[in-house]
């Protein structure tokens, strides 16, 4: 796909989410919501956020130390921040894992491919906690709440990612992905599943690491739903976390889509869309939206202010001061 049709894409997304969400909020009422948020549960969102970085770090390093690549969770939690604050200013939450290869591979000449194997493979995985957590929301919400065509959404995208899984994961399935590589390619896609593919087949031999971090990337994605569900109690959102759980999936899919600058407009149109199913007025759901839009810049101050602060040192010194 040709650059200027990716930027007409991503200018129409952005301005038919805005439209959505302009014709379902009173902007003077959103702004009072705003301003009277509660500190509390919006800095406890942020704290959240922050604090699963390090296990975020943990299981990087124990599938760069499955590869024989030794690195510090001090250096992993910079590189995280770091692609966070790339992530700012990069199409989809998908930008930064790009920083991450790159720094990665710069700091461990030669291992460049393990770089891009863990993170890629860390984003199959993340897939597949996803689909956990979504599965656990459907039965959550079934028959409890009322959330529209999302609950049936999820449940589609349960069974798709099921069969997707199996297509990476099985060799048998490499003809299936052969064929669809021409599709694939529409969307630019196919090098990332080819990459996705290998990086599966290169743990196969270390099923005990994946498996813990399958267990660390569920938690993390658990916990990270409950910063959303904190970010709507800040503007008084009253609702139980169990809907959050069919929520903040989707979310996660939401801010993969392409043709966004890291899913502004499309996150906030969501928000209204989702929890106005349950009964949320506009003004409060764009708000919680808003919130946790702030919480995940707030998240890449630390990157910002590192790669200011390495930018100032030189390269050099960065150098002689990591190793």
């Amino acid at each position: 796909m040709s650059r200027p049709i990716r930027v007409a894409l991503t200018l129409l997304v952005t301005g038919l989410c805005t439209a959505y969400v302009l014709w379902k909020i009173n902007i003077g009422k959103t702004i009072d919501v705003i301003a009277n948020a509660d500190p509390l549960y919006f800095f406890l969102a942020l704290a959240i956020m922050i604090v699963t970085i390090l296990p975020m770090a943990w299981r990087w390093q124990l599938m760069l130390r499955a590869k024989d690549v030794e690195e510090g969770i001090p250096w992993l939690m910079r590189a995280y921040f770091v692609s966070y604050a790339a992530g700012q200013v990069l199409p989809t939450s998908v930008g930064g894992d790009a920083v991450r290869i790159y720094e990665t591979a710069r700091r461990h000449p030669g291992h460049g491919n393990t770089a891009a194997a863990t993170v890629f493979l860390e984003r199959a995985i993340g897939g597949a906690a996803t689909l956990m957590l979504a599965a656990f929301g459907f039965l959550l919400a079934i028959g409890h709440y009322d959330v529209g065509p999302y609950l049936w959404i999820e449940g589609f995208f349960v069974v798709g990612t099921i069969v997707f899984g199996f297509l990476l994961f099985s060799k048998r399935a490499r003809p299936l992905l052969r064929l669809a590589r021409p599709v694939l390619a529409v969307f630019r896609l196919d090098r990332l599943v080819g990459q996705v593919y290998q990086a599966m087949h290169s743990y196969r031999d270390h099923v005990g690491v994946l498996l813990v971090v399958l267990v660390v990337t569920l938690g993390v994605q658990a916990a990270r739903v409950l910063a959303i569900w904190l970010s709507g109690e800040a503007v008084g959102i009253d609702l139980s976390p169990r809907p959050y759980y069919v929520m903040g999936p989707l979310l996660f899919l939401v801010m993969l889509v392409p043709f966004t600058l890291n899913g502004l407009a499309v996150r906030e149109a969501f928000f209204v869309s989702f929890l106005g199913n349950l009964g949320v007025d506009g003004d409060s759901a764009f708000a919680a939206g808003f919130l946790f839009f702030v919480v995940t810049v707030l998240m890449a101050l630390p990157g910002a202010v590192i790669l200011a602060w390495e930018g100032l040192r030189g390269p050099r010194e960065v150098r002689q001061a990591d190793a």
